[in-house]
């Protein structure tokens, strides 16, 4: 079973306009959804449809609209009651396949609350293979909670503990990287943002970021190196994610070729225009979840997570790919060889 918790759940609404984004004009929608999100239930989501056992932690009462959505989805659930509606969050896509994000923050949290969600969590832990700790963090709950989370885990499970997989950014995901998960996700810009904040770097502007995240996803012998510095600051491993490009799994430091240099993975696809983007990033750490924690080689379970990353994005709105959108057999695979005195370079052989 596969435990996904997230703190900060959204109702995810999504608007499709027939042309660019105008800012100041006046725009008609041609479709719209409303999914339950967060990056956390949004991976539960994918799991279910998927046919893959998982529960999803969350706070929210059980009349709220993402608690009900998820009992109709089928999505098993638990749940910590507020006594406040969850956030709103809306999205609106193009058919050039741009994404405008406009997050709420979310109710706020007091000491007890957030005591009571972190017990909730380690109640329902119980067994799992994996507990992915996803999404932003509410308003008056500690940056250093996922850190706790962590720790708390390993604490009451000891041998038994969960493999635990991390999809944040900004401060929180900074303050857990050195209680050492078992799998960070990000994408090229937040490993920017990570890399920087453990090496002293200045951060760029918005529009500064955007262009070194582009930049990035076209160089994954570039994140390779970025991710494998971050291995020395506790990120046992990583699945980054470059967009249109593909993805970079990192393994554990003690995956070595024979020459002793570590050895990380690509998997890419032929170009898509995609629906919308929102929660690809979240089906395809669901996508990597499910496969590890069938049995599969870490060059399957990269595939597998660039399937369902690239179906949900071919999707409306947040909608989870179901087992007949997936398809690896376009998938294309390689070594990336990292040489510590040097950048990465591609092996020609396709494992």
């Amino acid at each position: 079973m596969i435990v996904t918790f997230t703190p900060n759940p959204s109702l995810d609404k999504t608007l499709e306009l027939d042309a660019p984004l105008r800012p100041g004009a006046v725009q008609r929608a041609i479709g719209h959804t409303a999914e339950p999100g967060g990056k956390g239930v949004n991976i539960s989501r994918a799991l279910t449809a998927a046919g893959t056992p998982s529960v999803a932690v969350l706070p929210g009462d059980p009349k709220d609209p993402v608690l009900l959505a998820l009992q109709e989805l089928g999505v098993p659930a638990r749940a910590l009651p507020l006594g406040a509606p969850l956030r709103t969050n809306t999205a609106i896509t193009d058919p050039q396949g741009v994404t405008t994000k406009i997050n709420e923050p979310g109710p706020a949290f007091d000491a007890a609350l957030t005591d009571a969600l972190l017990q909730l969590l380690l109640q329902a832990s119980a067994g799992a293979s994996w507990v992915a700790l996803a999404g932003s963090l509410p308003p008056g709950v500690p940056v250093d909670f996922y850190a706790q989370a962590i720790t708390a885990l390993r604490s009451s499970f000891g041998d038994q503990a969960p493999r635990i997989a991390l999809d944040t950014s900004g401060e929180p995901m900074a303050a857990a990287l050195p209680a050492e998960p078992d799998l960070i996700k990000p994408n090229a810009e937040e490993l920017l943002e990570l890399h920087a904040a453990f090496t002293g770097s200045v951060a760029p502007d918005a529009s500064g970021a955007q262009r070194l995240a582009e930049e990035l996803e076209t160089d994954p012998a570039r994140a390779v190196q970025l991710a494998t510095e971050l291995q020395h600051h506790g990120a046992r491993a990583a699945l980054v994610t470059l967009g249109a490009h593909g993805a970079v799994l990192i393994p554990r430091l003690t995956r070595r070729d024979d020459a002793g240099a570590p050895v990380a993975l690509r998997a890419w696809g032929p170009p898509i225009v995609p629906r919308s983007t929102v929660g690809a990033g979240d089906a395809s750490l669901a996508g990597f979840l499910a496969a590890a924690q069938a049995g599969a080689s870490e060059t399957d379970s990269l595939k597998h997570a660039m399937a369902m990353g690239r179906a949900a994005a071919e999707l409306p709105g947040s909608i989870m790919p179901t087992p007949h959108h997936l398809s690896t057999e376009t998938l294309s695979t390689e070594h990336l060889v990292l040489n510590p005195r040097t950048r990465p370079t591609v092996n020609v052989e396709t494992p």
